[in-house]
């Protein structure tokens, strides 16, 4: 089945085809150049940037796979979660085409996808599996049944991992997308040179604000500076505490399920550091490492299409009045605000 994926959930417009699981194109248009100068990203610009990419990315998606929208036989796009104005953009873009073209569409979930992304690599993941959701709106571990079948294990409380990297990055003024620059950073310091907090150590769940507390208290203490010798190690301890900490989790949560295949999605999974650290500690203990491509790690189409693709092979389709949704968590929350874990079939 010939699908196109569309996603835009946050600050990348990106189209994808697949058919029967293969990638024929994958397009991404980044917005880096346009939120640089704010240190992160801006909701109204990202939508508006959205609406100049969105054609003319669909139309390098149909070029680079030879084919034309007339040869698509359904449509998968980003219905959530992310920014609503971003994602309006995608949505309407897929509700539009599936109309006008006469096919099915179906909104999926953005984090489904990254996960999906695993199976787009040369090496796939057999169910069950445990996967690390990590990005900069989410870090959660989930016990991965089958497709669509999903058991919360792990979420953080506050920040996400990708936020603390780049909440760091601005304070300490040193470009955007922090991730990337602390990434690179990191590599020229020594990750042990400062004991920075790891917390929750007995808790299945995750917290950062306490860790990017800690790094502000360091630079209120030098005078609103730090800089020198001393910033990269800085950087890389800063950095080693979030990987420690989403190592440890995510391995002993396999553990404790009997798991031993983990897969690790996301944005934040395109972290050199980290792609090592869950390298040598996943042989260390004899489990099995899934990490996507560097390319399928961040935001992109191909993940959504491939996602889509299943679910419409299912029967699987959605109506045309089908809204987005800035918050779809693959398991809820219960009311009482602690992870309830069960069974979410999306």
């Amino acid at each position: 089945m010939l699908v196109l994926g569309i996603e835009s959930s946050c600050d990348e417009t990106a189209a994808a085809v697949v058919q029967d699981g293969k990638l024929l194109s994958n397009v991404i248009a980044s917005q880096i150049k346009d939120h640089s100068a704010y240190g992160g990203v801006v909701p109204e610009i990202a939508s508006r940037k959205h609406i100049e990419a969105i054609s003319p990315v669909i139309a390098q998606a149909m070029t680079d796979a030879g084919l034309t929208l007339r040869n698509m036989e359904g449509i998968s796009v980003t219905r959530g979660p992310g920014l609503v104005g971003s994602l309006l953009v995608g949505l309407s873009t897929a509700k539009a085409l599936a109309y006008g073209l006469n096919i099915p569409f179906v909104g999926v979930n953005h984090l489904e996808g990254h996960i999906m992304a695993s199976f787009l690599a040369e090496k796939k993941p057999q169910f069950p599996f445990a996967a690390l959701v990590v990005s900069g709106g989410h870090t959660n571990v989930y016990l991965v049944k089958d497709y669509h079948e999903f058991q919360l294990l792990g979420q953080t409380r506050d920040d996400a991992a990708g936020e603390a990297f780049d909440k760091a990055a601005k304070l300490l003024d040193l470009g955007y997308p922090g991730g990337v620059v602390i990434d690179k950073m990191a590599k020229e310091g020594n990750p042990r040179a400062f004991d920075f907090p790891r917390a929750m150590k007995d808790s299945p769940d995750f917290s950062f604000s306490g860790l990017k507390t800690s790094l502000l208290t360091m630079f209120k203490k030098r005078g609103g500076h730090i800089g020198g010798e001393e910033l990269p190690d800085v950087v890389a301890s800063y950095q080693e505490a979030i990987i420690d900490v989403l190592v440890d989790k995510t391995l002993k949560a396999a553990g404790e399920n009997n798991i031993t295949q983990v897969v690790v999605c996301g944005g934040v999974a395109a972290n050199s550091r980290l792609r090592m650290r869950f390298a040598e500690a996943t042989a260390r203990v004899g489990m099995e490492l899934f990490i996507p491509p560097m390319v399928l790690c961040t935001d992109n189409a191909a993940m959504i299409a491939a996602l889509g693709e299943i679910m419409l092979k299912n029967g699987r389709s959605d109506l045309l009045n089908l809204n987005a949704v800035s918050r779809w968590p693959l398991v809820s929350p219960s009311s009482s605000g602690e992870a309830k874990t069960g069974v979410c079939r999306c």
